[in-house]
């Protein structure tokens, strides 16, 4: 199988997550406090990741536990949350 090649910047992909984890959430009738409180998130930190901002200016980066919580919460795989449009994150 040929490996995807990336392209577009980390902020991209973070602004890109966020929009997918609204559209999740939509989708399942949930409120962000709720999904927040079912993955083990405060509000603030499941908002910052909807809004794909740790604090203006800066991309949020959540780690893989958040990434998975959340999915399983909103009942989705990996593959459907993330972007497909992932950043090249070689040094």
């Amino acid at each position: 199988m040929p490996r995807r090649t990336p392209e577009g910047s980390w902020p991209d992909f973070a602004r890109e997550l966020g929009h997918s984890l609204e559209r999740h959430r939509h989708a399942r009738g949930l409120s962000q406090e709720a999904v927040a409180y079912a993955a083990g998130l405060s509000r603030y930190t499941y908002q910052k990741f909807e809004r794909g901002e740790s604090m203006p200016g800066t991309p949020a980066n959540p780690s893989l536990r958040n990434i998975m919580a959340l999915a399983q919460v909103l009942e989705v795989t990996l593959d459907e949350l993330l972007p497909h449009n992932w950043p090249d994150l070689r040094a």
